[in-house]
């Protein structure tokens, strides 16, 4: 436990002075929020028949939890690992266990400061009321937590090189943040975008925060969305086990 801890502090205090991760991880969507919430925060989207904040809070909160428990992890080991930074620590006394553990609760605490700063936004500058179902909400992030940071785990065994992480990676999520409705209903894309928005795990990630946050819902109304949730956070598991490593892979 006392390894734990003391590997929770460091990977806080790497992430907090990175300026530029803290930024486009942590920081990005709630700028967003705020931006898009000046813009279009009193409208009624009228095909989902909510204020515009109340569909924006939430879904920057799936935005923020592709951004840092996904792209931000993912980007984080590509780099660590083709600098050595990995291949050090493992033969350190440090047990591999303890240091992943300690990245990834890291990383979940990131997410859940993003995500309750939105809701303090939301409720403070656009008067969005805070979820009934705080229960629920909370069960909701932790699964978003889980499974993207299974993803960007995963994806790591594609990336090659350090310099090309930001570039595949971003290539990734940025479309998947976009496509997904994280920002604008998808209910007005074309069909050939819908199909491939139906596909992604942010869609329907989005849809159940938007159940619990703006509908009032239990977490397993929609159980549906949770089992496609679950089975892109298996899918990004396996191919963590099998394809993550402390070796660089570019000599």
């Amino acid at each position: 436990m006392r390894l734990f801890v003391h590997e929770l502090r460091t990977e806080q205090l790497l992430f907090w002075r990175n300026r530029e991760a803290a930024f486009f991880t942590f920081f990005l969507p709630v700028i967003f929020f705020l931006i898009f919430g000046s813009v279009y925060g009193n409208d009624l989207i009228k095909k989902e028949h909510v204020k515009g904040s109340q569909f924006l809070e939430a879904g920057m909160i799936g935005y923020g939890v592709a951004a840092t428990c996904f792209a931000g992890l993912g980007i984080t080991l590509v780099v660590r690992r083709e600098s050595g930074v990995l291949k050090r620590i493992r033969a350190t006394p440090l047990p591999p266990a303890t240091y992943i553990i300690g990245v990834l609760a890291s990383t979940f605490l990131v997410f859940l400061i993003e995500a309750a700063l939105i809701i303090v936004i939301g409720r403070t500058l656009f008067s969005v009321a805070v979820p009934n179902a705080l229960l629920s909400l909370l069960f909701v992030l932790v699964l978003g937590a889980l499974t993207f940071a299974a993803m960007g785990l995963g994806i790591t065994a594609l990336v090659r090189s350090a310099e090309g992480s930001s570039a595949v990676i971003n290539a990734v999520y940025l479309p998947m943040a976009i496509i997904s409705g994280t920002f604008f209903t998808p209910k007005g894309y074309p069909s050939f975008l819908r199909v491939i928005a139906d596909a992604l795990p942010l869609s329907h990630y989005t849809k159940l925060t938007r159940d619990v946050m703006i509908h009032n819902q239990h977490f397993w109304a929609d159980r549906g969305a949770i089992g496609v949730v679950a089975l892109w956070g298996a899918i990004g598991l396996v191919g963590a086990i099998r394809g993550f490593r402390w070796q660089p892979r570019e000599a």
